[in-house]
């Protein structure tokens, strides 16, 4: 899975696709309506790959870690709803998926951004963690670098 073209835009709900990046702004098509819209560096554009979770261990655990181990826990499935219904059910569930967060840096409005990620990207099928997959990507980008 590679989450370089899709990202987060900040104020806006969803996740959207990288359509093309020019000298001043991307375009960036939505994953949920397809529509497509300018975005400008004041709206803050995050890759997914660049964003990770923190933990009590002073690390951080990339996002494609952290859904690898919610579509584990979910048996590969949407997370239901009433497992995240309020705010004291969302806690339960990360702390049961990710016992290891930093309870005082990861904040409610984090853990719903990510488990509604999580549930867009699997219903777009964009969700896949063959480790052969990676692991040949991996070895490429070495020889590539040698």
């Amino acid at each position: 899975m590679d989450l370089k073209e899709i990202l987060a835009v900040s104020g806006r709900k969803g996740l959207y696709k990288l359509v093309s990046n020019e000298k001043n702004r991307m375009i960036v098509e939505a994953l949920d309506d397809k529509v497509r819209i300018p975005v400008f560096a004041s709206s803050r554009p995050s890759s997914l790959n660049d964003i990770c979770i923190f933990f009590n261990n002073n690390e951080d655990m990339p996002l494609k870690d952290v859904f690898k181990l919610l579509f584990q826990a979910n048996d590969g499935c949407k997370i239901q709803d009433n497992k995240i219904a309020n705010d004291v059910e969302l806690k339960k569930y990360m702390a049961e998926v990710l016992p290891e967060y930093d309870k005082t840096k990861v904040h409610v409005s984090d853990m719903k951004k990510l488990f509604a990620w999580y549930n867009i990207l699997l219903e777009h099928n964009l969700l896949s963690f063959d480790d052969t997959e990676e692991a040949a990507k991996t070895e490429a980008e070495t020889e590539n670098k040698e």
